[in-house]
């Protein structure tokens, strides 16, 4: 159940009313994307990979797995911010909301992946 409740999405996709709860989790707001339009319920920048990381990655999918293991490693080091966003989790549905136009390769992947291995 845990897993169906987080999903992920881009931020140039429309909203829609089984998204539940709309957390941004990039560190930039999306070009083009206007605040009224998207629909977020919270912007949890926190969460996002550092600039030196995100800018190191590229979204170069040769990158993939060390960007995993960094961001990972990230992530690790600040647990506590997570918290927010597992209160969310347990009070119903959560869209994981991204910009990078790669769906399979970007933050928001590894995000919902640490979240569901460590619920």
């Amino acid at each position: 159940m845990f897993h169906q409740s987080v999903k992920l999405k881009r931020a140039y996709e429309s909203p829609a009313a089984n998204d539940g709860t709309r957390v941004l989790v990039d560190r930039l707001w999306p070009r083009g994307v206007k605040k009224t339009e998207a629909a977020i319920d919270y912007w949890m920048k926190e969460l996002a990979p550092s600039t030196e990381l995100r800018k190191w990655f590229g979204h170069d999918p040769t990158r993939w797995e060390e960007f995993r293991r960094r961001y990972a490693a990230e992530i690790h080091e600040h647990r506590d911010e997570l918290d927010p966003l597992r209160d969310l989790i347990r009070q119903g549905a959560v869209t994981l909301v991204y910009s990078a136009h790669d769906e399979a390769h970007n933050d928001a992947v590894v995000l919902r992946e640490i979240l569901l291995r460590h619920r």
